[in-house]
């Protein structure tokens, strides 16, 4: 582990603390009053603030305000980051080939400068999500009701992916939507369009909307269609046998 800080450092402090930074493939971290120029998709300019600037060890350039959760203007890992000293000012310039983007900030003060060099190995475990649910569901199929069979999960079909699709006892085709907070009228929409999709077989088709909780109109709305409310938590342990990227949890399709 290695930082390097510096408080009210001059021009070309600042920018020595940057190169030193992007050579070691470090994370820099400046507070400074600066501005914010964007060219690509659209075109934005944000005049004189104090902000908060980072360029992370895979090249991903992120402009932060004191407000908000996002970052007011960013470009993703893989960006070429450069600086230099441009007019008596810093200029650190952000370029995207694909598509073509460019992100540049005027530093004109600088509160602080640093860059900090660590080691972390680690992959973010997740859990609480439909996909747990659908493990779960798999693993003791009579968390749904007794003599239910899962037979596929994110089925196709024209509109869009089930998450898991069944039998009951009785043998009828049944459909479970799976939605890891409180369902609402949309979910309930999105069963009735799958359960439309089946409306050619002979046997009883059910749509079965499984969720922790449902709102007092979206149960109104399920009961008018003949659908039906499970109520089911999503498994929140982690265990080492099971470790979730967020890479691989985003590349899953959606539901």
């Amino acid at each position: 582990m290695k930082l390097v800080e510096e408080k009210n450092p001059d021009t070309q402090r600042v920018l020595a603390i940057i190169n030193e930074g992007l050579s070691k493939r470090a994370v820099i971290t400046i507070m400074a009053s600066c501005r914010v120029y964007y060219n690509g998709r659209a075109v934005s300019r944000l005049e004189l603030g104090d902000r908060i600037i980072m360029i992370k060890s895979d090249g991903s350039f992120i402009i932060h305000q004191d407000r908000n959760l996002e970052p007011v203007n960013w470009q993703p890992p893989k960006t070429k980051v450069a600086a230099d000293i441009h007019q008596g000012m810093v200029k650190i310039k952000g370029v995207r080939r694909n598509p073509h983007e460019t992100l540049e900030v005027e530093i004109l003060n600088t509160h602080l400068a640093s860059y900090f060099i660590g080691e972390d190995l680690e992959s973010l475990e997740l859990a609480g999500y439909e996909a747990d649910m659908g493990d779960l569901i798999f693993k003791d199929p009579e968390v749904i009701e007794k003599g239910f069979r899962p037979t596929s999960r994110e089925y196709h079909t024209p509109q869009g992916f089930i998450d898991i699709l069944g039998k009951d006892k009785q043998g009828n085709i049944t459909i479970l939507e799976l939605k890891s907070r409180k369902a609402g009228i949309n979910a309930v929409k999105q069963l009735r369009r799958y359960v439309d999709c089946f409306t050619d077989h002979k046997e009883e088709v059910r749509g079965v909307l499984v969720a922790p909780s449902i709102t007092d109109d979206a149960r109104e709305l399920l009961e008018e269609q003949n659908m039906e409310f499970k109520a089911l938590e999503p498994p929140r342990e982690l265990g080492k046998d099971k470790v979730v990227t967020l890479e691989s949890f985003f590349g899953r399709s959606s539901s």
